[in-house]
């Protein structure tokens, strides 16, 4: 009658409070028999790391928005949601060109919120999941995806140096805590960042944190190619 689609329908009674009676909704039952509950691993923490940074949930879909020039981590990032939740993901580009890989699941979603994610993740001050800091490999998973998400890294007059930028302080603080577990001298948050200075210390991260989204490849290769000043 007034011409909306369900899902906005359920999303305003969610926020009313209006209690809705899923039992009456056909093959309300029914389960997706293609995705599934990931155990621990390194993908798995990289992939948190994509979505404490560019990654969001509705009540139906998780999603991770990208830039106009990513799409080829844009298939990074679908290999890498259906090798740990299966189903089929899928990426739509908007208007404006940018890119966005989504999962629809409602079971996917409630799983990750029963792990601490959250609709507004800067409200909330989210945090990484403790079991990340459990082993070294979690930490640089984690921080690959992370980094491959809200970082960036750019030449300095003297060197080169990383920004990792996010708006939940405990993020930060954690990430900040990660770095300096493996031995990268990171420094204090500040504006909502935090940095890796030098030339040689930026060419070790790219070496054993490995990033796998390619603009930050090509940036690096820039930086490693120009001369010194």
């Amino acid at each position: 009658m007034l011409g909306l689609a369900k899902a906005s329908v359920y999303d305003r009674l969610l926020r009313l409070g209006i209690q809705t009676q899923r039992g009456l909704k056909l093959r309300a039952n029914n389960q997706r028999s293609d995705v599934r509950v990931p155990e621990r691993s390194e993908r798995l923490a990289e992939l948190f790391g994509i979505l404490l940074g560019d990654g969001h949930i509705s009540h139906f879909q998780v999603m991770v928005t990208l830039g106009t020039k990513e799409f080829a981590y844009a298939q990074y990032v679908q290999a890498l949601l259906r090798d740990i939740f299966g189903g089929i993901p899928k990426i739509s580009t908007s208007s404006r060109g940018y890119q966005t890989v989504y999962l629809g699941s409602t079971a996917t979603v409630r799983w990750l919120k029963e792990n601490g994610f959250v609709h507004n993740k800067v409200a909330a001050q989210v945090d990484v999941p403790k079991w990340v800091f459990e082993k070294r490999e979690y930490m640089s998973s984690f921080i690959r995806g992370f980094f491959d998400t809200d970082g960036s890294v750019y030449r300095l007059r003297f060197g080169a140096q990383i920004s990792i930028t996010n708006n939940s302080e405990p993020l930060l603080i954690s990430l900040q805590t990660m770095l300096r577990a493996l031995g990268y001298a990171a420094s204090e948050s500040s504006a909502h960042r935090i940095y890796l200075t030098k030339r040689d210390v930026v060419q070790r991260f790219f070496k054993e944190i490995r990033p796998a989204n390619q603009k930050h490849q090509r940036r690096f290769r820039d930086i490693a190619d120009a001369p010194v000043v």
